[in-house]
């Protein structure tokens, strides 16, 4: 690869990146799923795409710069909740989106985002013994009553639910990439063919495969919504 190339394609991965962060922002601001006192939104489904596409660093870059916009411009909890969003989505991002970034197909896909389920509601549950109790000047022992009914499941879903939206919205938003010319913007050892990924394998079988996916990932959300609104009593809310 040229000199010129290189610097072409670091160019419009950067543009890229920076329209998902801009999209992943506006999440932040648009919607919102609220259940007590936690909230969460779609921002972490957005950044997981544009980090398996390009990279989990980039995912890394984007909960850094995100999270810090939201906790300045809409943020109420102030560093608590800055940590907070940049520990949550680190560990959704980054995880799912490395594993995916060694094994770029539908195998590799489903055991990154199981991982990124699992480590994120962890770390979560982590931080939240820590730091909350320091934030919230209450003790560890109060905190750790509200891990099997509040925390854990709420994280849980938190986490199933923007998986299930990773599958949804991974496809559409490499087609777009591919129609508007950045496909040459995706690099890296696994990406030498100058083409975006596709978590179906690419094999002839790749629309049934794209069907069954979206059915699936659909089902899932909707469970994990069902569970939210009913067992959770969470709200759903739109600016």
């Amino acid at each position: 690869m040229s000199k010129t190339t290189y610097r072409s394609t670091k160019v419009r991965t950067l543009v890229a990146v920076g329209v998902f962060s801009a999209l992943a922002y506006v999440c932040c601001v648009l919607f919102h799923f609220k259940a007590g006192f936690l909230s969460f939104d779609l921002k972490d489904a957005v950044m997981t795409v544009a980090a398996m596409l390009f990279g989990p660093m980039y995912g890394f870059a984007m909960s850094l710069i995100v999270s810090a916009i939201e906790s300045l411009t809409i943020g109420t909890t102030e560093l608590y909740g800055f940590v907070m969003d940049v520990l949550s989505s680190v560990s959704f991002i980054c995880v799912g989106s490395f594993i995916y970034s060694r094994m770029r197909n539908m195998m590799g896909a489903v055991l990154g985002m199981v991982s990124s389920i699992i480590v994120m509601t962890a770390v979560m549950m982590g931080a939240n013994m820590i730091i909350t109790p320091i934030y919230m000047k209450t003790t560890a022992a109060e905190v750790a009553a509200l891990i099997p009914t509040v925390l854990l499941p709420f994280n849980l879903t938190k986490a199933v639910f923007n998986a299930s939206l990773v599958f949804l919205l991974y496809k559409p938003f490499s087609k777009a990439l591919r129609y508007s010319g950045f496909t040459a913007s995706v690099s890296g050892r696994n990406a030498s063919s100058s083409s975006i990924p596709d978590i179906t394998g690419g094999s002839k079988n790749s629309a049934l495969s794209s069907v069954i996916i979206t059915a699936v990932s659909i089902l899932i959300g909707v469970l994990a919504l069902v569970y939210f609104f009913t067992v959770l009593k969470g709200s759903f809310s739109i600016v």
